[in-house]
């Protein structure tokens, strides 16, 4: 099997997946991504690209996104004409397309099967956009938005089979073209993730908080509305004034990775600090933090906050379910597909600062009705190890050995998850 793995960040979702294929016999893996991306230790195979030039200064508002694409695949396909000129021809490509790098890869390899990693389809309504009152769309967003899709279209159009990781996602592209996509999750690390009932963290200020203290967790690659960090700060204020000895451990940057900067202040942070009033001593933001020390705030977590828009469902809160870390989370799609109200967590409605308020300090004044609840979140996050994720996409890559493709370990959103 020859394999090309197409991530602007490289490896992306994919690492694990490419760290097993490259270990296989016969097996001639190859990465491409973008000159920034970190690549994985000891694989020696990744190719960089760079684009030719930035975008246009004066470049038309709707059509910015589609020139970066465009600029993506240029560069990407360059890449791809190298590596078929050193006698590298793909079997299969599997490929995150979000950004325009294989807009041009069947122009370069006609005969190779093109995999693409459907991860989101934008919509003016009913899904991210337009969720928000506090963040309205202006026309100019609807339409920029529309613009934005011409190139996710074409994505589905030329590609031979995609994947997308839950129902929701899979339900956000045009209905003509989602029989061309399976949902299968790519997993996570179930092996390495479970409770630990000695873990502890220190805090920047030297606050030691272990397994079994009043702790509020809340992680987020960055923190930001789309993962519904104003809610949360909103809640934290009334959860301090309840709860006098809670503290709380917030993980995350203060850049942007979805969504706009704030319009008063450099970072979502500072803006959420200047409207709710925080106890400073109880409240502790961690920045971004190593991999081990993210699931030692998972494990010693009282009630794990996970808020987000209907958008793509985080990688934290399958991790925090590992943990086995009580969950509070947003009533909103598609965190329903994983969470099931008073059973493996509870659900809020996304807007209710108080609903969530309450039944985190619910959470950190009961917790003799944790442990059944845990451990249900513990077993349900088993059902997406990477063992699942694996066999799903050997399938969707074209591996010989492995059963046709389908629709594989995560259920209809009306559903809970089951084995």
């Amino acid at each position: 099997m020859r394999l090309l793995v197409v991530h602007q960040n490289f490896p992306g979702q994919f690492g694990h997946f490419v760290r097993e294929w490259a270990k296989r016999p016969g097996w001639d893996v190859r990465g491409l991504g973008r000159d920034t991306a970190p690549g994985i230790p000891g694989f020696d195979k990744l190719i960089r690209y760079k684009l030719a030039r930035n975008i246009r200064a004066d470049q038309h508002l709707y059509l910015r996104q589609i020139e970066a694409s465009t600029l993506h695949g240029q560069a990407a396909a360059r890449a791809m004409i190298k590596l078929k000129q050193s006698g590298f021809t793909p079997d299969t490509i599997l490929a995150h397309p979000g950004w325009g790098e294989t807009l041009f890869a069947k122009d370069v390899f006609p005969n190779a099967r093109l995999v693409h990693f459907c991860e989101w389809y934008y919509h003016a309504d009913g899904a991210d956009l337009g969720f928000d009152p506090e963040f309205p769309l202006t026309f100019d967003d609807r339409a920029r938005i529309r613009m934005w899709n011409a190139q996710h279209a074409l994505d589905l159009v030329q590609c031979d089979a995609a994947v997308s990781p839950t129902h929701w996602q899979r339900s956000r592209y045009p209905e003509i073209l989602q029989p061309k996509i399976i949902v299968q999750h790519e997993g996570i690390d179930t092996e390495n993730l479970g409770p630990d009932p000695s873990a502890t963290v220190t805090t920047p200020s030297g606050v030691v908080l272990k397994a079994g203290d009043p702790v509020i967790t809340y992680v987020a690659r960055n923190l930001e509305p789309y993962r519904g960090f104003h809610i949360f700060m909103r809640a934290l204020e009334k959860i301090q004034k309840t709860h006098p000895r809670c503290h709380a451990l917030i993980v995350g940057g203060d850049g942007v990775s979805y969504g706009r900067r704030p319009k008063d202040a450099p970072n979502w942070r500072d803006q959420m600090l200047q409207e709710v009033k925080l106890d400073p001593t109880r409240t502790h933001f961690m920045g971004r933090v190593p991999y081990a020390q993210y699931l030692k705030v998972l494990q010693v977590s009282a009630a794990h906050v996970y808020l987000t828009y209907p958008f793509v469902l985080s990688w934290s809160l399958l991790e925090a379910m590992a943990c086995a870390a009580p969950i509070v989370a947003s009533d909103t799609a598609p965190v329903r597909e994983v969470i099931r109200d008073r059973s493996n967590g509870r659900l809020v409605p996304f807007f209710d600062v108080a609903a969530t308020a309450s039944t985190v300090v619910e959470s950190l004044h009961e917790p003799a009705r944790n442990p059944a609840t845990r451990e249900r979140a513990r077993i349900d996050a088993q059902c997406l190890d990477r063992r699942a994720g694996l066999r799903g996409y050997d399938a969707l890559i074209g591996n010989p050995t492995m059963p046709v493709a389908g629709t594989l370990e995560l259920t209809t959103e009306s559903e809970a998850i089951a084995c």
